[in-house]
């Protein structure tokens, strides 16, 4: 039995990052050798073990054949006769099919064993020209890998993707590999996708192979798509959008946002030609494209939730400068902010991205993001106990109550926006 680390510890340890997770990889046993050996088997489709003490995953060499479609139509082969060189041969990319022996430390650190690294694929070489390149045709066999390469695009944003890998990406899209991603695989590269340092990279890549507009039309449809250059300077609603993660980024926005900014313009996908570049009504398309993109994708509710905020109500939240008292607590109401502030925190994050993620305008300031929470505290410091028992006093009932409150907030809100607190949040 030899065991060795592989896959992206490897990886990050070879370019200077810090590990998060070991993989390892075990050749010449049998799962009961793992089990006697007080290993935990955990693996539903191929012999994945934990260790008794660090709990990290320990899998057997294994091969895979090609015996259906999508990601799970395969046959795996796992034995003591499977070779290293097998286990690495099936992996994604060359910079991921690195292996080292156990104890093995970098060249440069104090106890540097570079001799210690398998690397029958020439990952090394990869990672020092930065590239990403698939190991060998099998990564044709899983469409996931297509997913996986955009989102270490967004991750490794330096590095270009093999010529020969991109071609080979847009033979397996028109191949019809990419129709059998399943939802649940679709999402979790997605996320991952999202919340990396540079997250337009990776629709860029799904965008270049033709993947997008087959996991995420509604997204695909915003190229080409006109807007007012008079507030897009850049005009186009797909690169409108890959500004506005680059500001999701920037800014440091939890996934929730990023899935929000993601979302905010699918309405402008189906604006009707003869209207271009005007959007009129384009806020309740978005929310219904979000809708529909969240169930298919089976996105968390946390996530699907704020996008519709965000959809439905960024244009109103850009022009909350212009609202009186009255309009400013119905925004306030229609986003729920009340009951959950810190939810309307993250919708006035992403409308800054949306603010921000326009050619040019990225260093501008973002009033609403400052004024707002100074709206929000004001409207929240109404005794509202009160203002229902003196309405019920006077005789007032249901909707008649919920009304006393709302003007009692209108009114507070209106002396906030008169004081020197609006005033200096303004300027």
């Amino acid at each position: 039995m030899k065991i060795y680390m592989v896959g992206g510890a490897v990886r990050d340890r070879l370019l200077g990052l810090p590990v998060q997770d070991h993989d390892w990889v075990v050749v010449g046993a049998t799962p009961e050798q793992m089990v006697a050996g007080g290993f935990v088997p955990v693996g539903k489709d191929f012999p994945v073990f934990l260790h008794p003490q660090t709990h990290e995953e320990y899998a057997l060499a294994r091969t895979e054949r090609k015996s259906g479609r999508g990601y799970k139509g395969f046959t795996v082969l796992a034995s003591p006769e499977v070779t290293l060189e097998e286990d690495l041969a099936r992996r994604d990319l060359t910079i991921n099919a690195i292996a080292a022996c156990a104890g093995w430390e970098p060249a440069g650190s104090p106890k540097g064993t570079e001799n210690a690294l398998i690397d029958p694929f020439h990952g090394q070489a990869d990672l020092r020209a930065r590239v990403l390149r698939h190991v060998t045709d099998a990564f044709r066999e899983d469409p996931v890998r297509i997913l996986r390469l955009a989102r270490f695009a967004a991750r490794f944003h330096d590095f270009a993707i093999a010529p020969e890998t991109m071609a080979l990406m847009r033979e397996m899209v028109a191949d019809g590999e990419a129709d059998h991603l399943v939802p649940e695989r679709v999402w979790q590269e997605l996320a991952r996708g999202l919340m990396e340092a540079h997250p337009e990279r990776m629709f860029e890549v799904l965008r270049a192979c033709g993947a997008l507009a087959v996991v995420l039309p509604e997204v695909e449809r915003l190229w080409g798509v006109p807007q007012s250059a008079e507030h897009h300077p850049e005009v186009d609603t797909g690169l409108h959008l890959m500004l506005v993660l680059q500001q999701a980024a920037r800014l440091g926005a939890s996934l929730p946002v990023r899935y929000a900014c993601l979302t905010h313009d699918l309405g402008k996908g189906t604006t009707a030609a003869d209207v271009l570049p005007r959007h009129i009504g384009h806020e309740g398309r978005s929310q219904r494209l979000e809708a529909q993109l969240a169930e298919r994708l089976r996105v968390p509710n946390d996530c699907h939730e704020l996008a519709q905020v965000v959809a439905r109500e960024h244009g109103n939240i850009h022009r909350s400068g212009e609202l009186g008292a009255a309009a400013l607590v119905r925004l306030l109401i229609r986003c729920d902010a009340l009951r959950k502030p810190a939810r309307f925190a993250d919708v006035l994050l992403a409308c800054e991205c949306d603010a921000r993620g326009r050619a040019g305008l990225q260093e501008r300031p973002y009033p609403p993001r400052q004024r707002l929470p100074g709206v929000l505290a004001a409207a929240q410091g109404v005794d509202t106990a009160a203002i229902a028992q003196a309405a019920q006093a006077r005789g007032a009932k249901g909707e008649a109550i919920g009304k006393a409150v709302e003007q009692a907030r209108v009114q507070a809100v209106a002396a906030w926006l008169a004081g020197p607190d609006a005033a200096s949040q303004n300027s």
